[in-house]
């Protein structure tokens, strides 16, 4: 398993059902590079979901929203690393 393909997995799923969960909205983040690595992600529209992301977390602990955040993203990163090299 790649990392970070557990939060990916979750978020294909979530934007499948029409969720907007954490994992729905970091694929939509990382849309762009996972359609070049042929993922199926929908155009977001609206409002980015970077700050959607960043508002969810907030609201659930603002205190740590930023470092949640970043860790997210970092998880994200590694995931579409390992996937462009065949990991």
């Amino acid at each position: 398993m790649k990392p970070g393909q557990d939060l990916i997995d979750k978020g294909l799923s979530d934007l499948a059902r029409n969720r907007e969960t954490i994992e729905s909205l970091l694929v939509r983040i990382g849309g762009p590079r996972l359609r070049r690595l042929g993922f199926e992600i929908p155009q977001s529209l609206g409002e980015l979901p970077e700050h959607r992301l960043y508002r969810m977390l907030a609201a659930e602990d603002s205190d740590s929203a930023h470092s949640r955040y970043n860790a997210l993203i970092r998880r994200l990163v590694s995931f579409e690393r390992a996937s462009e090299c065949g990991i």
